[in-house]
Formats: C-alpha cells, sequence, structure tokens
C-alpha cells in the first residue's frame, strides 16, 4: 500500500482560476467545472497555505475574439509573442463571470494573484504571461515565504493549470497536480498533451485522496 503525503508547513495548494465564467452556465465553460470545488473546499482543509489565481481581463482584451474582426473564438492569431488562441470574452475585469465559485471556501488562502490584467498580454501561468517574460512575482513570493512544494488544482487542466504547473517545476518548485480537483477544456487530446508534459517536466499528477488526513 502506498504511503500517504503529509502536508506541512512548506507546502502551498494553488488554486487556479476557479471562476464563474469557468463554470457550467459561464461565458467559457469548461465540462464538469464546478465539481472541482468541493474537492479543493475539502483540500483546503489540510494546508496551511494558499494563493488564488483570478483571471481579470479588461474590456477588448488581446485574446477575446470579440477584439479582432471576423475571428471566432477558438481560431489562432500571431501576435507579438507569438500564436495566441482566441477565446470567448471571459473573466472581464469586475464582472459576475469573473467572481470565485460561490461556493468556494480556502480560508487558508492568502495572496489573490489576479493575471490577464495587462490589455495586450494574456496570461495562462500564474507565475508568467505568455510573452514567457513579464513575471507575475509569485515566484519570489514563494521564495521568500520558503514554501518547496506546490500541489496545483483548479482551472483548466490542459491550459492554466498546466503552464502553471511547468512553471513551477521550471523554478524549482517539487510540483503535484491534484488530478480530481481540476478539470480540463479538452478532456481527451488536452489532457493527454498535459499528461506527457507533466512527465517530461518531471511533475507528479496524483489523486487527492494521497494527501493524508
Amino acid at each position: 500500500m502506498k504511503s500517504s503525503i503529509d502536508v506541512g508547513e512548506s507546502d502551498l495548494l494553488l488554486v487556479v482560476d476557479v471562476q464563474k465564467d469557468f463554470c457550467p452556465g459561464g461565458r467559457l465553460a469548461i465540462e464538469e467545472g464546478d465539481a472541482v470545488v468541493p474537492v479543493i473546499n475539502r483540500l483546503a482543509r489540510r494546508f496551511r497555505h494558499a494563493v488564488l489565481t483570478q483571471d481579470w481581463h479588461p474590456a477588448g482584451h488581446l485574446s477575446f475574439a470579440s477584439s479582432h474582426f471576423g475571428k471566432r473564438p477558438f481560431e489562432s492569431i500571431i501576435v507579438s509573442y507569438g500564436e495566441q488562441m482566441l477565446w470567448p470574452d471571459h473573466c472581464v475585469q469586475n464582472s459576475d463571470g469573473a467572481e470565485f465559485h460561490t461556493e468556494l471556501s480556502v480560508p487558508c488562502a492568502e495572496p489573490i494573484l489576479r493575471k490577464g490584467f495587462r490589455q495586450d498580454i494574456d496570461s495562462y501561468s500564474a507565475f508568467r504571461e505568455n510573452d514567457r517574460k513579464t513575471s507575475t512575482g509569485l515566484r519570489g513570493y514563494l521564495q521568500e515565504r520558503g514554501f518547496t512544494r506546490l500541489f496545483v488544482v483548479g482551472l483548466a487542466l490542459d491550459v492554466c493549470v498546466r503552464f502553471s504547473a511547468e512553471d513551477s517545476a521550471h523554478a524549482g518548485f517539487e510540483t503535484y497536480v491534484i488530478e480530481d480537483a481540476c478539470r480540463a477544456v479538452d478532456p481527451k487530446s488536452g489532457l493527454e498533451a498535459a499528461m506527457r508534459s507533466f512527465a517530461k517536466a518531471g511533475i507528479t499528477m496524483i489523486d487527492s485522496g494521497a494527501l493524508a488526513s
């Protein structure tokens, strides 16, 4: 029988974008996106520290298909930093859809990190924006606080969770993705690509049951 993982003072739960627009009924709804909420709430009782990320786009953001004449959601364009997927308008600053899911409860959360707020740069990762140069400041915060292990959960596994986990590992943190506390935009090919990427980066995928109670 595998031993469980004990959670300690140097461990952090990174909760990625559990917002209304990514849940059923939202503008960029992920199938069963709201199913992660009770799992994350249970996990939050095991951790002493957490960070919440929040997609926080200005109206007319570069990543919105509506900002580009004749373009539709899920088409790609080339921007200054490379290829950019276009999305439906979502998580617009101060909108209802940008709010966290109403049932999300993470009392151990300390900072809320807002990303994607620059008009002309999208931001999937909690660590770096999509130009792969602009830092969010999260790495420095985590290092200053002495965290060594990150457990990543949230939405969506094949986009913002994936980029955040990869950048976490790249920054030198021991990184876990808790699979049953995530959902993917594309639960087949997107999930498979993420799993291959995690294996290559040394990121461990676990179930929430692997953590000690």
